[in-house]
């Protein structure tokens, strides 16, 4: 067997050449692989010597070559191929190993140049790479380091590359120039003329990869299947261990999203309880039980068959209380061993354990999606994600009477829950305790209304509390309605032509008015 070698990335390169070379193959090469081999005393034949023709500009060009293209794709089975290789002197090759230049880890340094970018697009890697998995049946090809392990594996257990292996290399390797050229697509359409990049590429190359099928989607007539990104983010929902339950279904993990974006947004002790994609109670505590304890208590009739998600550990005091009711999805960084027992006795339980993000300076780091897609027809709406953050200083009080340090504070919490509401939005909330929820209504005043029967029918009171508003008031009557119903302080982004109006209202009826100058519509 012949083997050809030519990567960037020489990662675990030299074990896997000597595993390799001790199975008695031989072993083909170039340039700085070439050389690294050598240097480890492994006998290695350069493709110059191969192709009796040098490398030439700069590199360019040095397997664009009919003695390793036909190595490559002559099949063994066909007499007239073997015959056309023999004629000619050429070798076949049975092990391609190739990983391509790095364009994506250049383009994302700061400062890459188009010069940069242009000179790190491999040309001979991918052409090779499609020619052997063009021939998969023949030849293995290997892209990635994590494959040398396996093959290795194979061939000294059977001495010999399976079909069924040799197929699944050809696959990973057209995924792998698949999603190199989306990357070139992306980075070169995005460039404008003065060299800088638009967030909005003229072709946009999505790539994605699958994590499992599901029964089916939103609905049982449905098809589904669940993704991740290519290079999903730390503490983002697809890098969750789902340690027991039943399988997620398409609705589950919709509606998990939603739960474990707004709870990881509070650095507090927190529990957030989602059904249909909207929070029904949210709130802060000392620990993971007591921030349960007033969750549920804003809705406790919506919370029954809910998804439920903590930003700390689940303990057995959690565990216990959480368990009194039906719980579709339960989400948490850890579980004690403890919080798991309870929940082996209810073994269709779904149970995610999801380590929190890392922080960093872009939201995206901190797990958040940097883009939001949505469908339309034959189409596709792209959007910079709603990551936008406010505190305290960047709030604007707008009317006479100031609020307090708790009902500023109150108003934040609010405000962090009405970004996950559907709109219209209004949420109401006390003492870091969502009191009721109002979402998805084509009218502000229907779901302030609603906020309030449901609180009602909770028996929780609205007195006191601190209401946020998603979008601004376009008229007095929505405010009118919040303050009727007991609140006594309310945040709103502003920016209505009606703002005098509605600032005015707030100052006859004496309450206190923030606006962020930032809107969360949610659809």
């Amino acid at each position: 067997m012949n083997a050809l070698l030519s990567v960037s990335d020489k990662t675990g390169l030299v074990d896997f050449a000597r595993g390799l070379h001790a199975h008695g193959v031989r072993l083909v090469s170039t340039g700085g692989t070439a050389k690294l081999l050598a240097d480890n005393g492994l006998p290695v034949t350069e493709v110059a010597e191969v192709t009796a023709f040098p490398e030439m500009l700069d590199g360019r060009v040095k397997t664009l070559h009919p003695k390793v293209h036909g190595g490559l794709l002559a099949r063994r089975d066909l007499p007239e191929h073997m015959a056309a290789l023999e004629r000619h002197g050429i070798s076949t090759i049975d092990i391609l190993v190739v990983n391509l230049y790095p364009f994506e880890a250049t383009v994302a340094k700061p400062g890459c140049t188009l010069e940069d970018a242009i000179e790190n697009i491999d040309i001979g890697g991918p052409a090779m790479v499609r020619s052997g998995a063009k021939n998969w049946k023949d030849v293995a090809v290997l892209t990635d380091a994590s494959q040398y392990g396996a093959v290795l594996e194979e061939l000294k257990t059977s001495g010999s590359i399976s079909q069924q292996t040799k197929f699944g290399l050809s696959v990973a390797a057209f995924n792998r120039i698949s999603n190199y050229d989306a990357a070139i697509s992306d980075y070169l359409s995005s460039l404008q003329q003065d060299g800088s990049r638009t967030l909005f590429p003229g072709q946009a190359n999505g790539r994605f990869v699958k994590l499992q099928d599901l029964r089916y989607g939103e609905n049982p007539h449905q098809e589904a299947a669940f993704y991740r990104d290519l290079h999903p983010a730390p503490g983002s929902l697809v890098t969750a261990q789902q340690l027991q339950g039943k399988e997620l279904s398409y609705n589950n993990i919709a509606d998990a999203d939603a739960a474990w974006e707004c709870v990881k947004g509070f650095d507090a002790p927190a529990c957030v309880i989602v059904k249909h994609a909207n929070p029904c109670g949210v709130a802060l505590g000392q620990d993971a039980l007591e921030a349960y304890s007033k969750a549920l208590k804003t809705d406790p009739t919506s919370a029954f068959g809910g998804i439920i998600a903590f930003n700390r550990p689940v303990d057995g005091a959690a565990a216990k209380a959480v368990a009194k009711q039906f719980v579709e999805v339960l989400m948490a960084p850890s579980f004690t061993d403890e919080a798991l027992a309870v929940f082996k006795a209810k073994a269709n339980v779904r149970v995610l354990q999801i380590a929190l993000p890392p922080g960093g300076a872009a939201p995206w780091d901190n797990g958040r999606n940097a883009m939001d897609i949505k469908r339309v027809g034959s189409g596709l709406l792209m959007q910079t994600a709603d990551n936008k953050e406010i505190g305290i200083a960047d709030l604007k009080v707008v009317t006479m009477k100031q609020p307090t340090r708790e009902e500023l504070e109150d108003l934040l919490f609010a405000w962090k829950v009405a970004k996950y509401v559907k709109s219209n939005a209004i949420v109401f909330c006390k003492d870091s305790m969502t009191i009721g929820v109002g979402a998805g209504q084509m009218s502000r005043l229907d779901s302030a209304r609603i906020a309030a029967i449901k609180a009602r029918a909770a028996g929780l009171s609205l007195a006191g509390t601190a209401a946020a508003s998603d979008a601004f008031f376009p008229f007095r009557d929505g405010l009118d309605v919040i303050i009727d119903q007991g609140a006594t302080s309310v945040i709103q982004p502003g920016g209505s032509m009606r703002d005098p109006e509605v600032i005015a209202a707030a100052d006859e009826r004496g309450i206190a008015m923030v606006f962020s100058g930032v809107r969360h519509f949610r659809h």
